[in-house]
């Protein structure tokens, strides 16, 4: 018998057989109709365990007792993870630092070993190794239970004698150290004057050109915060002009090599005007000049 018909009780000996209605309900159609949206069978999938979930920790944390103790297990549990032994840090190895700046950085983190590599801040150590003058660049990392830190230090290149004392500086004019003296330094050469700090990288470049003038330059001076002086030793200068000084000083080393200018009577050579040298006598020559010219004017008479 087909699937859409049902038998009935016989009646008088008469089977009666009647179909039923293939159609579903009407809620069966909606609830049919519901379950083919995306959404709903999302909600069904994931809203409803999350609000249960969420429902049934609302009503246990709802509890004061219970949400200390839980916020004291949780704390019981990171505690027991971060102080295992693999994450325990017992030693701190400085690369690349004197030992001066090695002593400074010590004394600036102040860490009690052993300690949790969780509770050290490398990004806020770096800051604050950053801070010395000394360093130029500083990297950390944590290795096998050692605060690993490679030092980038700022070498000294010149002496520079400032409003505030006697200090060291780099290549780029960034200061690296206090000095007590230019005698601390002999070893580097001495720029002065107000803005000298700013002009590193000129003053080196003139330094360079004036190679054969080694072993007479006392150092450089900075005028008016635009131009350098050249002082050699027995009170002479050259006074160099604020455009291509190095230029100018090339001219006047030439000179030099080939008339002997510089082991003259010469107290200045004005550079300033390029096309337009200036040479001034010290006071001994002028004072013999004048003996000159005064023994020429009384022969004269």
């Amino acid at each position: 018998m087909s699937e859409m018909t049902a038998q009935r009780p016989k009646l008088g000996g008469i089977r009666r057989v009647e179909k039923r209605d293939p159609a579903p309900s009407r809620a069966s159609y909606r609830m049919q109709r519901l379950m083919l949206t995306p959404l709903f069978r999302a909600t069904l999938r994931v809203g409803l365990p999350a609000f249960l979930i969420v429902a049934t920790a609302g009503v246990y944390f709802g509890s004061a007792e219970r949400r200390e103790a839980a916020v004291m297990w949780v704390s019981e549990q990171r505690h027991a993870v971060e102080t295992r032994p693999e994450f325990m840090v017992g030693l701190m190895s400085i690369e690349g630092a004197s030992d001066e700046v090695a002593t400074d950085i010590r004394e600036i983190i102040p860490v009690d070993f052993p300690v949790s590599q969780f509770d050290l801040d490398l990004p806020g150590m770096r800051t604050s190794i950053l801070e010395l003058d000394a360093v130029a660049d500083v990297s950390l990392r944590i290795h096998a239970g050692t605060l690993l830190m490679d030092i980038e230090e700022r070498l000294p290149s010149v002496v520079w004698r400032g409003m505030n004392g006697v200090e060291l500086l780099d290549l780029n004019g960034n200061r690296v150290a206090g000095v007590p003296a230019r005698a601390s330094r002999p070893d580097l050469p001495l720029i002065a004057g107000v803005g000298a700090e700013r002009e590193v990288p000129e003053a080196l470049s003139i330094l360079a050109e004036a190679h054969p003038l080694r072993d007479d330059i006392l150092g450089l001076v900075r005028i008016g915060e635009r131009r350098w002086d050249l002082v050699l030793t027995g009170d002479k200068r050259i006074m160099l002009p604020e455009d291509n000084p190095v230029a100018a000083l090339s001219r006047v080393i030439v000179l030099d090599q080939t008339r002997e200018l510089l082991s003259r009577d010469i107290a200045r050579i004005d550079m300033r005007l390029n096309q337009r040298p200036t040479l001034r006598m010290n006071d001994a020559a002028r004072e013999e000049m004048r003996r000159i010219k005064a023994i020429e004017l009384g022969a004269d008479q």
